[in-house]
């Protein structure tokens, strides 16, 4: 489980495809990954991956991506050099700042618009149809792993908006967000736990 309160950036250091699955080699330039070990589980760009090798010569970390998980998610983009977002799993008894996210990521919300103002940044995000019932004025999406509040829903043009503080901003890859980009997005289990169960009660009462 993580707290979707981004730790920092790592980068990633080289890409290998195999058959099924592809393996990404991230940097440990912040010593994010001082105590790894194999098994743990790690989100990166809010996508939960498990380390499947440490190389101490040098210092990466790599992490095993299966067809499924690169097809839904923004890591089919990455490259070798870019910059990723990383939150290490919570352990018992750490404060959570931010909200319950498990790193199971839905698919990929649009970025409508990018609105600079002053030291914030305002996004506008397009959710797939089917999802946008799952999100309401000040709840929570997770977003690249960041757990943020929503500020605006449009359900007829199955959009919202989220704001971004400038610590955010320092620490994720948000200061490089363009038009037309896709984010990785997680929806809030409670919600739609409430929602479906809800959508499956009305349901009924109409079948009667």
């Amino acid at each position: 489980m993580y707290t979707g309160i981004v730790q920092g950036l790592e980068k990633v250091v080289n890409i290998r495809h195999s058959d099924h699955f592809t393996t990404l080699y991230i940097s440990n330039e912040n010593h994010f990954f001082d105590d790894i070990f194999i098994g743990a589980s790690v989100a990166i760009d809010g996508t939960c991956l498990t380390a499947t090798g440490y190389d101490t010569v040098l210092h990466t970390v790599s992490f095993d991506v299966s067809a499924l998980t690169t097809s839904l998610t923004t890591l089919q983009f990455l490259n070798i050099g870019d910059q990723v977002n990383i939150e290490r799993s919570i352990k018992a008894g750490m404060e959570n700042g931010g909200h319950n996210l498990y790193g199971h990521i839905e698919g990929m919300a649009t970025i409508k618009d990018v609105i600079h103002t002053g030291e914030t940044v305002h996004i506008d995000l397009v959710i797939p149809d089917e999802n946008i019932k799952y999100f309401f004025k000040k709840g929570f999406i997770g977003l690249q792993g960041c757990s943020l509040t929503v500020n605006r829903v449009d359900r007829q043009s199955n959009e919202i908006s989220v704001d971004l503080i400038p610590e955010t901003l320092r620490l994720t890859t948000f200061k490089h967000v363009q038009i037309g980009g896709k984010l990785n997005y997680e929806i809030d289990q409670m919600t739609r736990t409430m929602v479906d169960t809800l959508e499956s009660i009305h349901q009924r009462l109409n079948e009667k």
